[in-house]
């Protein structure tokens, strides 16, 4: 029975053609949705500091590469079906315990050791911290005016919030915020580059432009950013223009390369709420087991969607012993794969194969 084909009314139809693509318009949404948060947040353009006008744009530019990346990712059928039905499942009770410890506590990272729990712990938190102070300055959604007597005022969004002491326990925080972060991110990718120029294991698998160069980045925001205050509290501010620059640059650079590489997975994070919600849910309703051992390794709601996927994409797994590739465990899909290449019924043989990384 054919799929009955849905009419857009002439508006929607209108709307969508003005643009050239889903990243286009997203994008155009996104900076006019930026642009009115900063008119209402400076006042009208009234607190706009213009010091941080490279910071803003490489931080539009950030934008748009991540709209790029998230949309190429999720315009993929297998993506675009998790997070249909990962959104569906949202409001489900164990979500919130879900979403803390993959982007709270970063439990999943636990069982790999406290050592890797830690280092990941210290740069993904460092820079979430950086990234929410840093972007309402940089927007000027919030900044501070001082007054005669010794008191800051803290604005957020163009209203007062607070009023703190100039030499309070708050405003050292407010002050020191970055400085923090930094020695957060420095710890995090220090212990990161040891394990990973200490462990064999890590060194045979590791690549230069995409494992090394992220932390190397990392470390010289964090490293210039922290010489800043060392210039302006230890020096009087001899040589912090040249070290501003130099920030400033590492800043944006970072933030061009950051949907491009692998540090694109901090922003990504939150989609992995939705991909457990489904394992999840799926896995308590009904599980498939494998064609070959009969063990249970996936959701049958999982199972059939790799394999409606596969075929909404011409992609034949059928093999010739009637069953899809998708219905095998992993061990026995590769055992099956080496059967085909040597033409010996390995695929067949009960014993299980170890597991080399059972300890992450």
């Amino acid at each position: 029975m054919p799929k009955p084909i849905l009419v857009q009314p002439q508006s929607i139809r209108s709307y969508n053609r003005a643009f050239a693509s889903h990243f286009a318009k997203s994008i155009f949404i996104t900076v006019i949705l930026l642009a009115v948060l900063v008119f209402i947040g400076t006042r009208m353009f009234t607190h706009l500091d213009l010091n941080l006008y490279g910071y803003m744009v490489g931080t539009l530019v950030f934008i748009g590469g991540f709209f790029y990346r998230f949309i190429a990712w999720a315009e993929r059928p297998p993506t675009k079906n998790l997070i249909k039905k990962g959104i569906r499942l949202l409001f489900r009770k164990s979500t919130t315990k879900t979403a803390t410890n993959h982007m709270v506590t970063h439990q999943f990272i636990w069982n790999r050791g406290i050592y890797r729990w830690a280092q990941h712990f210290l740069i993904g938190w460092g820079c979430i911290l950086s990234c929410f102070v840093t972007f309402p300055l940089v927007f000027g959604w919030m900044y501070f005016t001082m007054e005669e007597n010794g008191y800051y005022t803290v604005v957020g969004m163009g209203i007062n919030l607070m009023k703190v002491k100039a030499d309070g326990v708050l405003s050292f925080f407010f002050y020191n915020a970055l400085n923090i972060t930094a020695i957060m991110v420095i710890a995090g990718v220090s212990m990161a580059l040891y394990r990973r120029l200490k462990n064999m294991q890590a060194r045979a698998e590791q690549k230069f432009l995409y494992d090394f160069l992220p932390l190397y980045m990392l470390l010289l925001v964090s490293v210039t950013g922290l010489l800043l205050t060392v210039m302006n509290v230890f020096f009087h501010g001899k040589g912090q223009p040249v070290m501003s620059l130099i920030h400033q640059y590492s800043v944006i650079i970072t933030l061009l390369y950051l949907p491009f590489g692998k540090l694109a997975h901090i922003p990504f994070r939150a989609v992995s709420v939705f991909a457990k919600n489904y394992r999840e849910h799926y896995g308590s309703q009904s599980m498939k087991n494998c064609r070959v051992c009969g063990d249970p390794f996936v959701s049958t709601e999982q199972s059939n969607d790799v394999i409606q996927i596969l075929n909404e994409n011409d992609i034949q797994f059928k093999m010739q012993e009637g069953f899809h590739l998708a219905e095998l465990c992993l061990p026995c899909r590769r055992k099956y794969r080496m059967s085909r290449f040597s033409g010996f019924n390995t695929h067949e043989a009960k014993v299980k194969e170890a597991n080399q990384n059972a300890k992450g």
